[in-house]
């Protein structure tokens, strides 16, 4: 890789925290697939993980300990670590000039910072130009949802949205899938394997989850929509890759189904089929074509007790479109206005 851009401007410095974990090591192989220019890379993460060693372009780079002054003089630093490592040095880098680019649920809700999904709402970078800042990146729940949610919004309003969520135990990291292959015990609150667990994250006051709450205030967020009503029920469930969604969406204005399908067809990052067609998540996760980084979206159908509500189904890989490949949009999008 040249040290140049096609723009032939210098290639961005770029850090990663959390270089050695699922969506870090995921991160670094989107660069390589979509051909993202890196000049100098910086695989950081806990003081744990230094020392060892990650893999890009055909070299191996030393992964060294996360701290500011490592963050100094990069263009880029992707986030994919804990929020407490966003939280201390996300400010400090975007001061100093670098796009910050955060996995965590850090700074989702945080006025000033942009919750973005590039197919959607792009012109929430607008505000950056050359200079720095933190642009959060929605969970990997949320982008499933917004993605399916966004052209029928756009073909007929949005008046209320019900979903259950069936998410993969690798959403909860690579802990996640030790656990559910047996090596590990306690992350989840019920065991996993062989089981479903109508719980992701902790329990609030109002008996919704913390993964249900943000999955409601990030879909209005990023659809712009604050008074949408969204309510949901997330369910962990054996599954290694691949979270899945049954959605009932009640539009403003009456929208058959096939009017839904040939508005989702049209919309750029979806995979859509005929109306009883389905992707599931095994074979989403265990595909390898330009598809894969897609939200699919199929069993489009009219719900019979209401004449504006279409039930879908969507399935959405969390570790690449769910969080890295939409975080490396991101920058593909600024250096596109840049």
């Amino acid at each position: 890789m040249s040290a140049s851009s096609s723009s032939g401007s210098p290639a961005p410095t770029v850090a990663v925290v959390g270089a050695t974990g699922l969506v870090g090591e995921t991160v670094l192989r989107v660069f390589e697939e979509r051909g993202f220019p890196v000049g100098e890379l910086r695989a950081l993460g806990s003081a744990r993980s230094a020392g060892t060693r990650v893999h890009f372009r055909g070299k191996e780079h030393a992964v060294e300990e996360a701290t500011t002054e490592r963050l100094r003089g990069a263009d880029f630093v992707f986030f994919a670590a804990t929020g407490e490592l966003s939280r201390s040095m996300a400010p400090a880098a975007a001061a100093a000039g670098a796009v910050v680019i955060d996995k965590s649920s850090t700074w989702r809700m945080a006025a000033h910072v942009p919750l973005v999904v590039p197919e959607i709402n792009p012109g929430a970078l607008a505000p950056f130009g050359r200079t720095g800042g933190i642009v959060s990146c929605p969970n990997c729940t949320t982008i499933g949802l917004v993605m399916a949610l966004e052209p029928l919004r756009r073909a007929a309003g949005l008046a209320h949205v019900t979903v259950t969520t069936l998410q993969a135990a690798s959403g909860a990291g690579r802990e996640g899938l030790d656990e559910l292959r047996g090596q590990r015990s306690a992350l989840f609150p019920r065991a996993l394997a062989g089981n479903v667990i109508p719980q992701c994250e902790r329990f609030q006051e109002s008996g919704y989850t913390t993964e249900e709450q943000k999955l409601s205030d990030e879909t209005r967020k990023i659809l712009a929509l604050p008074a949408l009503p969204v309510t949901m029920t997330c369910v962990r469930v054996p599954v290694a890759v691949g979270h899945s969604a049954a959605v009932l969406v009640e539009t403003e204005h009456p929208l058959s189904p096939e009017e839904a399908l040939d508005a989702l067809r049209a919309f750029p990052g979806l995979s859509v089929g005929s109306a009883n067609e389905y992707t599931t998540p095994l074979e989403l996760a265990g595909r390898d074509d330009v598809h894969r980084d897609d939200v699919h979206v199929g069993r489009v159908r009219r719900d019979p007790t209401h004449p504006r509500r279409l039930w879908l189904w969507t399935v959405v890989d969390n570790i690449r479109k769910g969080a890295a490949t939409n975080a490396v949009q991101i920058a593909e999008e600024l250096l596109a206005r840049r």
